[in-house]
């Protein structure tokens, strides 16, 4: 990477080419990697909300703030 390269961007053309040639992952590889992450993912998202989650959110919905009180901590 150099000066006229923004850090973390996505690559292409030439800084794709020196990536592949220094080691980086292939097509196929990444289409694995790819994979198993979507996987894994689902798996996460599928799980049930723990019952603690429910209890803190339910807490959460259950609180309102005053109407006529200050909004801020400073009561601005």
């Amino acid at each position: 990477m150099n000066e006229d390269e923004p850090a973390g961007g996505p690559l292409s053309g030439d800084r794709l080419s020196r990536v592949r040639e220094r080691g980086g992952l292939n097509d196929q590889s990444q289409q694995r990697i790819g994979l198993h992450l979507r996987a894994l993912y689902d798996s996460v998202v599928q799980q049930p909300v723990p019952d603690r989650f429910r209890d803190l959110i339910a807490q959460l919905d259950e609180t309102e703030p005053p109407l006529d009180g200050p909004t801020g901590a400073n009561g601005l």
